[in-house]
């Protein structure tokens, strides 16, 4: 017999992580390629643009799916992380809006596209950032003190630089000619930010987080957590080796999308192992921030229309704009 009041708040919490995850993949390319703009030429922004045009609208809705079960299956973390985080969450939004905005306005004004062009690229590297201060504090607890601060500082900066690399692998696969190529140069000088920020991030998390080291550092289980780590360095080298080649540019053009889409999951899935049980961590287990089992049963009916929906929408986004990106045309 399954006991609903200890399932259905681990079944809400895993829908969060892949909703939370969905969206820093899909999110964080678009993100990326926003701030790579300032390095192209107003052409080559145009086509860069159009790559993330038809999908940016379907990413982000996998940012609300998962602001919407925190708020509603787990009230009590929502008020609690919320509560903490309301300067960068307001950073963040004010970041997307004007990267819609700007989406919108550079197409239309001619006389100053340049402009919207930097506002957009301002918002993409504002939402990323604010997003990288919010992963830090959250994994230390909303902790207080220099120790908590400086490690939310250092994955602030640390995300943009994946998002960038996201960014360029993208471009990679969706574009071709001269951009192609200088995408898979910006992909290759932002590997190693990436692979500096995530090691000094890595070996940040256990100093200034007891739970994690001893969860991640106490035998056995550093033996059989092993495995993550070593195919996230596999992932890494493969990368490197693959935008190295010159086939990159041609049939082999999304494998290094998928490398660092592996990179991201091997990621997060370190991260829900660090995290579990807590929905805030040392502070909030999934049992205690949850609502009750009778309110949890009415949201799932609601989240079993609501979910396939947000799926649907997105593989018909992506199906229907497969291929390589071409010229947004605007009556």
């Amino acid at each position: 017999m399954i006991d609903w009041a200890h399932t259905l708040p681990v079944v809400f919490l895993v829908l969060m992580g892949v909703a939370m995850l969905a969206y820093v993949v899909l999110d964080g390319y678009d993100l990326g390629v926003g701030m790579l703009m300032h390095h192209a030429k107003p052409a080559e922004q145009d086509m860069m643009v159009a790559s993330i045009g038809p999908f940016w609208d379907a990413n982000e809705t996998w940012l609300v799916l998962g602001v919407g079960v925190l708020l509603i299956a787990f009230p009590k973390a929502h008020g609690m992380v919320l509560g903490a985080l309301y300067l960068p969450v307001a950073l963040m939004l004010v970041g997307l809006v004007l990267r819609g905005v700007a989406f919108e306005f550079r197409a239309k004004d001619a006389a100053r596209q340049r402009l919207w062009s930097q506002v957009f690229m301002g918002g993409s590297f504002l939402a990323s950032a604010a997003q990288g201060w919010m992963l830090g504090r959250y994994v230390t607890g909303l902790a207080e003190g220099w120790g908590a601060m400086l490690f939310a500082a250092a994955i602030a900066v640390a995300l943009p630089a994946a998002y960038v690399l996201l960014g360029a692998c993208w471009l990679v696969l969706k574009t071709e000619g001269a951009l192609q190529q200088a995408a898979r140069t910006w992909a290759l000088r932002a590997w190693w930010p990436l692979v500096l920020g995530l090691a000094a991030v890595s070996l940040a998390t256990p100093v200034v987080s007891a739970t994690v080291r001893e969860r991640w550092f106490s035998m056995p289980e550093f033996i059989a957590l092993l495995p993550i780590p070593l195919a996230t360095v596999t992932a890494l080298l493969g990368l490197r080796w693959l935008l190295q080649q010159p086939q990159v540019l041609g049939r082999w053009c999304a494998l290094p999308m998928a490398a660092v889409v592996a990179v991201f999951l091997l990621g997060g899935l370190g991260l829900a192992y660090s995290l579990y049980p807590y929905v805030v961590m040392d502070r909030l287990t999934v049992w205690q921030a949850a609502s009750s089992t009778e309110a949890l049963a009415v949201i799932a009916v609601g989240c079993c229309f609501a979910v396939p929906a947000i799926v649907g929408y997105s593989i018909f986004a992506y199906r229907v704009f497969g291929g390589k990106a071409r010229p947004l045309s605007y009556a």
